[in-house]
């Protein structure tokens, strides 16, 4: 682990132990905390792979696809009025940057990390997410360092900053982001398994209604201030149709062509 790394989980670490001395204690005690509800909202976390682990088990099923290869050449803007739509715009531009860092040229990447780092400033990311992600374009432009080895880091980066920033910003911002890899690498595994004609591993990939589940219950979440603008509307519908996909018991070439166009729709609208 590089030293900017481990400076930034110290200094996390550090603010989280200022913030609880200063702020009041909580109304709430911790006894009163139902645990259970808390284990499973962390499992359910867990259960959404990551960009890199989506095309390892394509790999594995014998689907020879580099998703990064399949990334079409976007500049999705990431600082809209709605939050929900900020948080999912940038789990879209993160899952571009895991799954093209090996190959793009460094001024494609310098540019999805500019928009990564104006997402999370914008979600309430602090100084330390912002001067970590400056350390890291720097490292980009070092043509001494491997690709493969700021892949490594990057993917360990984006882990501690994503759970930074739940604790500044609030615990809907993890899973939204989370949405947005999501439903970008879901529709680049239906695409490369399209291609190649391919789908007995859509089940692996694709029936998955608690990962649904998980999305949905941020997004229509009890609390909002108001309702969900357009695009995140359309996404909530998007998600219940996934949801029932989800739930057959085998699914189909048709279903991942369904779920391809559905999630193509979306993007498109982003």
């Amino acid at each position: 682990m590089t030293p900017f790394l481990i400076s930034l989980m110290l200094a996390c670490t550090s603010d989280n132990t200022e913030q609880t001395t200063k702020e009041e204690q909580p109304t709430k005690s911790f006894n009163a905390v139902d645990i259970n509800e808390l284990a499973e909202a962390v499992n359910k976390a867990e259960l959404v792979p990551s960009p890199l682990e989506m095309e390892q088990k394509l790999q594995s099923a014998g689907l020879q696809k580099e998703l990064g290869a399949l990334v079409t050449t976007k500049d999705i803007p990431v600082i809209v009025d709605d939050l929900d739509q900020v948080a999912i715009r940038t789990g879209v531009v993160m899952s571009d940057l895991v799954l093209t860092l090996k190959t793009a040229e460094s001024k494609d990447i310098l540019h999805n990390l500019g928009k990564m780092k104006e997402g999370l400033a914008k979600l309430g990311a602090g100084d330390d997410i912002a001067a970590t992600i400056v350390d890291f374009e720097q490292r980009i432009n070092d043509a001494e360092v491997k690709r493969s080895e700021l892949l490594s880091e990057f993917d360990l980066l984006s882990q501690v900053m994503v759970s930074e920033l739940e604790y500044e910003a609030g615990e809907w911002v993890v899973p939204l982001i989370q949405a947005g890899t999501w439903l970008e690498g879901a529709n680049l595994v239906s695409q490369a398994m399209i291609q190649d004609g391919k789908y007995d591993a859509a089940d692996e990939f694709f029936r998955q209604k608690e990962i649904v589940e998980y999305f949905i219950s941020y997004i229509a979440r009890e609390g909002k201030d108001r309702a969900p603008d357009g695009i995140v509307a359309k996404l909530l519908d998007t998600l219940n149709t996934l949801k029932a996909i989800a739930g057959k018991p085998k699914l189909s070439e048709a279903d991942v062509k369904e779920i391809n166009n559905l999630t193509t729709l979306v993007l498109n609208l982003l």
